[in-house]
Formats: C-alpha cells, sequence, structure tokens
C-alpha cells in the first residue's frame, strides 16, 4: 500500500463509504449512484471526500456528463469489490435467496438482435418471481465485456461462444440453426442458385466476415455480399423487395416473417448457432447470480423447441 495513506484512519473508515465507491465506481455519474444508493447527491460527494482524504488520490474525475475513474480507483475496485461480495455471501449464509426481497435489478448484456426473442420471455418469467427487480438490457460490448462483468456494470451477458479469460465463465444456453431468407415470389434454392446468388451480410462491426461467413470459409466457400446490414429487420425488408438472399438465424426469421417473405432451408450444412451465458469468476457462488443462470437455464429449455 502506498506510504502516503494513512492505515489507521483507513481500517476506522466506515465501510459505506466503500459501498459508495463501488456504485460510483459502476455507475459512473454520481446522480445515478445516489438513486442506486438512496442518498442524496452531495452524501455520495461528501462520502466520496472522506475517501479521498484518506486515499490521496481524486478516484474519479470529471468526465462529460459523468466521472471516470483514476488509475488508482482501478487498481482498489476489483479488491472492494470481492470484499463486498465476499460479505454479501457471509451475511446470506443460514438463510436461502428469497428473489422477491433480495433481487432489486438486472443487467443482462445482448447483442440488439437477440433482444426482441430473448427480452420478453425472460421479463416475464422474472417479473413473477421477482417483482421489485428493474430489469435492463444493454449493449454487448465483447471489448470490455470482462470489465463491465468485473464492475458490476453487466450482471450477465449472452453471447456467441467464443474463446474466453480465465475470470469468466460460461455455459451453453441456447442453440440456433440458420436459415434463408427471400422474396416470397423464389421458387427454388439449392446449393448452386445459393452460391450463385447475392448475397445480404448482417453485422454490428464495420468490417470483417459476417458469423456465417467463418462458418463458409472453414469449408473453403465464399457468397457474394453486395449489401451489408446493421439489422436484420432492414435486411428482410430488402430480401422482400430484391433477389437478394438472407441467411439469418431462425428465430429472427421466424419473429421478422411476413407474406412478402419466404424462408428456406440451408442447402448445405452448416453447424448450429450456440449461445452461451457469461458471467465473472467473483459472482460464482452469489445467490443472486446462481439464481439467476438457473432461471435463464430454465426458460431456454422451455423454449428450446421454438
Amino acid at each position: 500500500m502506498d506510504k502516503s495513506v494513512d492505515v489507521p484512519r483507513l481500517l476506522r473508515l466506515d465501510l459505506n463509504l466503500f459501498r459508495v465507491f463501488d456504485v460510483v465506481y459502476r455507475e459512473r455519474n454520481l446522480t445515478r449512484a445516489a438513486a442506486v444508493l438512496s442518498l442524496s447527491q452531495s452524501a455520495v460527494s461528501h462520502s466520496l471526500a472522506r475517501l479521498r482524504e484518506v486515499l490521496q488520490d481524486p478516484l474519479f474525475v470529471r468526465r462529460g456528463r459523468g466521472v471516470a475513474p483514476t488509475p488508482r480507483a482501478e487498481q482498489l475496485a476489483p479488491a472492494v469489490q470481492q470484499a463486498l461480495a465476499a460479505l454479501r455471501q457471509g451475511l446470506q449464509r443460514g438463510r436461502a435467496f428469497d428473489p422477491a426481497h433480495d433481487l432489486t435489478r438486472l443487467r443482462l448484456a445482448m447483442h440488439e438482435e437477440l433482444e426482441p426473442n430473448l427480452l420478453p420471455a425472460v421479463f416475464e418469467r422474472l417479473r413473477v418471481a421477482a417483482p421489485a427487480a428493474a430489469i435492463a438490457s444493454v449493449r454487448l460490448d465483447r471489448a470490455n465485456l470482462k470489465a463491465d462483468l468485473a464492475a458490476g456494470r453487466v450482471d450477465l451477458a449472452i453471447d456467441v461462444a467464443q474463446v474466453t479469460e480465465p475470470e469468466l465463465r460460461h455455459e451453453p444456453l441456447l442453440q440456433d440453426s440458420l436459415c434463408v431468407v427471400s422474396a416470397a415470389a423464389r421458387r427454388r434454392l439449392d446449393f448452386d442458385s445459393y452460391m450463385a446468388a447475392q448475397h445480404i451480410a448482417v453485422s454490428s462491426r464495420r468490417t470483417g466476415p459476417a458469423m456465417e461467413d467463418f462458418m463458409f470459409g472453414r469449408q473453403g466457400l465464399q457468397r457474394q455480399i453486395v449489401l451489408r446490414c446493421q439489422h436484420y429487420e432492414s435486411a428482410c425488408r430488402i430480401a422482400a423487395a430484391s433477389d437478394l438472399l438472407l441467411t439469418i438465424p431462425r428465430r429472427n426469421a421466424e419473429s421478422l416473417r411476413t407474406a412478402a417473405l419466404r424462408l428456406w432451408r440451408m442447402p448445405l450444412e452448416l453447424p448450429p448457432i450456440e449461445l452461451h451465458l457469461y458471467w465473472h469468476r467473483q459472482a460464482e457462488l452469489e445467490p443472486a447470480t446462481l439464481w439467476l443462470r438457473s432461471e435463464l437455464r430454465a426458460l431456454a429449455g422451455k423454449n428450446s423447441g421454438r
């Protein structure tokens, strides 16, 4: 620890100050942090001032409409979060987790194209067991997923299976198959006509192949992509009014299906898309995380036949 820190004074600090630090670190905004803590913004600022004085560091600096952690705060945050998690686990031992009273919020990160199919069912299931919980679906940021989960800015994430770091835990949640969408007027689709056609690709990334093109590449195949979209809805509208083909997860295709579209089986063998549920190692045994994972597994099993 830094020699400039007054250790005896630090040990006498109110533990609630570290709770304030943790919430400000997660929210990056004093107003939002105050709302989460049910405190006034001045009380939050006063708590931070006490910590700053003892730690001899600003901890947070203004950035835009919020605040950003200093390097010292980034260094301190994991230890504070682990200590608070251990305290919560210790206090919860000996009594069962009650989602109706103990779960107050859920932040679930997912790709926006998954949200229309997943979020309504998640909300419907959780609002019964945890009526006091505020549920938020937030944008999945793969580059910062580990940091978001570690900081508690995200509780759980749903994403395609991918190589992860040791700090992240994951398990299979759902599988889906790919299908092809075309204008309703198309009368035939086989392997040769699929490869000869022009295609729409959907990806939120600015560059790089779409998900299915990784699969094609493993088989030595390459499509002729003439349009790249960010959303399946716009891609479906274009496919319905043109001779372009769209390769799309079946759940998305069924939810966007109209009389102007026709759905086809994939004319070549491709592996299913596997969606995984992700959480941080430090939340592995937290009762809320365990319960939520169990609920999402049950929901996925219920809907697996769709």
